[in-house]
């Protein structure tokens, strides 16, 4: 089917010269589980009352203001976001509740000013826009320049901002072994982990013998703190949609499957809604842009199993089997889905397929570094100012990421400090933690493998000082034993002990030899497991070790916590300087365990105490600690 991607993109652009102004409310689902969509609701109930034209459709006659949803915005900790655009102008609001929005629109739209209450500050200055906020500022913005700034469910839109032209220049103007070529002239590996060259996995999969081809997305993105897929499904789907049909294109397929988790159930929605106008329009199905070449695509859920992040188990998902990986080789490219060759690339991977055949492989490896091409995708979360989703390129550093994007890392009390750092797990459980010593350390696929981390899909936890160690390495191994799919007895058996033993440490039953034991079993599990969950599952146990040896020493010898985080081998002690005896933790501890009569000094018999915490919660003066 021919399409005249130049007709709608004029359309577009005729109709924003008519928009004035453009409301942009974030509609991601960290900031609609904050209420953005009631604030949406609200715009247009108190535009009404106000008189205020909005458009909610870009239409020939659309003028005055649009009022727009939006995929993530990426500054999660600041939602729910409203962005007021006139022009190359903006306004970033922040944290917009619905009792803000007539004042929005009387001070914004009708008067064209700035309720600087809602803008974002430091320190009392004000930052006006996205370009003058440093966790926008300090980012290099490619893969998701349009996440979050367009309707994700227009995609007349998407075709005005250049959409679907790289998918006609690829099926109309270039060859198969062209698109490879392009690709892996470009440098682009996969972005969901293992980093191997994105081209080479096309052109093993082209040069297979047969009619029939499969190209899959693998959107299972089960990484605890991780949501880079997520967003870039709920904010620019048709960007994967892109992706996809270059690359069935390159291999010869005429049939894709995106794999998203269920639980991702606006992504899931986005997505089909894209592929259904998609079709509508005629990008996707039989003969696309009257070259001859056609690929159809579906939607599959998958049940939210960490092991279906792997290949092999994901293909098993999708052809209706219980998703256990399969020994390599033979690999997907020669023996994939329903035993045909098959394209296997993560969500963030497909997103930058149309930006290098629109630019050029020249131009893509200008950005990042040589060995690591372009740009990645992280989100931070943990003990940093702001968390959100960010985009840098490789080779940018820990601390360009910590203290200049994300705002710094805080301690307890909300302050920031290079001292209140003490780690970071990149990488999720495959990952491993960084230290202060690499916040200078490049971040990219080589320099974190000499360090035994890698960049995994992209989650980046940060830990201040207040964290134990030990219980970050327990809580990865509770995850990556619960999600093991048992088929191998080093990782079914190994990381049940291994989890076995971090809690014995935990709990103040183990001794010097737990630690001999546990580092000798994460080796093992390292080397004989069958698939990569297995591989990378003592990860964080190995890197703890390695970089955090003396807390589990101190768990193991002294019976002690450094970070006071471990319940059982914990002291909840009052302090006499700020005990008045007011008698309020007496009367709550359940066990009796708090000594002292009113207005006197108070304290606690460790004999008793079951460190069950509650005299720290009725305690109005500080006086009782935990350490």
């Amino acid at each position: 089917m021919s399409i005249d991607l130049d007709k709608i993109s004029n359309k577009v652009q005729k109709v924003f010269g008519q928009i004035s102004t453009r409301v942009i409310i974030c509609a991601g689902t960290g900031c609609v589980a904050n209420g953005s969509l009631k604030v949406y609701a609200e715009f247009l109930k108190i535009a009404k009352e106000l008189n205020i034209k909005l458009c909610i459709e870009l239409k020939d006659e659309s003028n005055g203001t649009l009022l727009s949803k939006s995929g993530c915005q990426g500054f999660c900790q600041m939602g729910p976001l409203v962005s007021i655009v006139k022009g190359k102008e903006d306004i970033l609001y922040t944290k917009v509740k619905v009792e803000d929005v007539k004042e929005i629109l009387e001070t914004s739209i009708k008067k064209d000013d700035i309720v600087e209450r809602l803008c974002y500050k430091i320190n009392g200055k004000i930052y006006k826009g996205h370009a003058e906020i440093p966790f926008y500022a300090k980012q290099t913005r490619y893969v998701l320049k349009n996440c979050g700034f367009i309707d994700a469910e227009d995609i007349e839109e998407y075709i005005g901002k250049g959409g679907y032209r790289s998918a006609e220049k690829a099926c109309l103007k270039m060859t198969s072994e062209q698109i490879c070529k392009e690709i892996l002239d470009s440098g682009l590996r996969g972005r969901g982990g293992a980093g191997f060259p994105t081209g080479k996995i096309w052109e093993l999969t082209r040069v297979q013998p047969g009619p029939k081809k499969f190209v899959i997305c693998n959107g299972d993105e089960g990484d605890p703190g991780a949501f880079m897929d997520r967003s870039v499904l709920e904010g620019n789907p048709h960007s994967v949609i892109e992706g996809m049909i270059i690359a069935a294109k390159a291999i010869g397929a005429d049939e894709g499957y995106v794999y998203v988790r269920t639980e991702y159930h606006l992504a899931v929605e986005r997505m089909k809604n894209a592929i259904k106008k998609a079709k509508e329009i005629g990008v996707l199905g039989s003969d696309i842009f009257g070259s001859g070449f056609s690929f159809n695509l579906h939607v599959m859920e998958g049940a939210g199993a960490f092991v279906c992040g792997e290949e092999t188990a994901l293909i098993a998902s999708v052809e209706g089997n219980r998703g256990i990986p399969k020994p390599k080789p033979p690999f997907p490219a020669q023996h994939g889905l329903y035993g045909k060759p098959t394209v296997i690339n993560n969500v963030e991977t497909l997103s930058t397929v149309p930006l290098i055949i629109r630019d050029g492989a020249n131009f893509y490896k200008k950005i990042g570094v040589p060995t690591s091409t372009g740009t990645k995708t992280f989100a931070i979360t943990g003990h940093v100012k702001n968390t959100g989703l960010i985009e840098v390129p490789f080779g940018t550093t820990l601390r360009e990421i910590l203290f200049g994007i994300a705002g710094g890392v805080i301690d307890n009390n909300g302050n920031v400090s290079e001292e209140a750092f003490k780690a970071v797990q990149i990488g999720g459980p495959s990952g491993a933690c960084l230290t202060r010593k690499h916040l200078d350390l490049p971040l990219d696929f080589d320099s974190l493998r000499k360090e035994g981390a890698m960049v995994g899909s992209g989650g980046l936890v940060v830990m201040n000082q207040t964290t134990c160690m030990v219980s970050i390495a327990k809580f990865f191994m509770q995850f990556t034993q619960s999600e093991s799919c048992g088929k191998c007895v080093l990782c079914r058996e190994g990381t049940k002990q291994m989890l076995i033993m971090l809690e014995d440490i935990t709990d103040g039953k183990a001794n010097e030899k737990t630690l001999f034991l546990l580092e000798q079993l994460a080796n093992a599990v390292r080397v004989g497991s069958s698939c990569a969950l297995g591989k990378t599952a003592p990860n964080p146990v190995l890197s703890t070790l390695k970089y955090f040896r003396e807390e589990y020493v101190s768990h193991v010898k002294e019976n002690r916590c450094p970070a006071g985080n471990c319940i059982n081998l914990s002291r909840i002690t009052i302090d006499q300087t700020k005990c008045i005896g007011c008698t309020s933790c007496s009367k709550k501890c359940p066990v009796g365990a708090i000594k002292g009569m009113l207005k006197q000094k108070h304290s606690i018999d460790q004999s008793i105490c079951i460190k069950c915490g509650t005299c720290l919660t009725v305690c109005k003066f500080g006086a009782i600690k935990r350490g």
